[in-house]
């Protein structure tokens, strides 16, 4: 990861405001199966300080299998979006949903194919990350 979307070694040590459309950049390559915008909120790399981004992904755009090492919040704010934990169900979701993914479970999300989907992630930080990305999901995980 560079540039914006890299992860700061600790959160700002006072309390700092994030201007509505500041910091909006590509994700990096490599964790979708397309391009989608994000906005780092929270960032960091101590040990159980907490990491929050926007995302604002098109339709049909959806992650790669990834988990986080102490579990995601995801609140969704616009649009329709589709989420799965690895062995369930697409679950479709949509704006005021909230998602809890425990520690270490594989999952991705994405926006449905015909709607645009944002929503705010929350995930601690373990062992100096906080997700750990996978491979690509399959178009038949995404149609279940």
């Amino acid at each position: 990861m560079t540039g914006y979307f890299e992860m700061q070694m600790s959160c700002p040590p006072a309390m700092t405001v994030r201007r509505a459309g500041e910091g909006i950049v590509a994700a990096p390559e490599g964790i979708a199966n397309g391009a989608f915008l994000v906005q780092m909120l929270l960032s960091s790399r101590t040990e159980g300080e907490m990491t929050a981004m926007r995302a604002f992904i098109p339709p049909g755009v959806v992650t790669h299998w990834h988990s986080h090492p102490s579990g995601q919040l995801l609140f969704v704010l616009d649009g329709v979006g589709l989420v799965q934990r690895e062995g369930g169900e697409a679950v479709e979701v949509r704006a005021g949903d909230a998602v809890w993914f425990a520690p270490g479970e594989r999952h991705w999300h994405g926006a449905a194919p015909s709607s645009p989907f944002s929503y705010v992630s929350v995930q601690p930080v373990r062992d100096g990350t906080a997700v750990h990305w996978m491979e690509a999901v399959g178009q038949e995980e995404i149609s279940r």
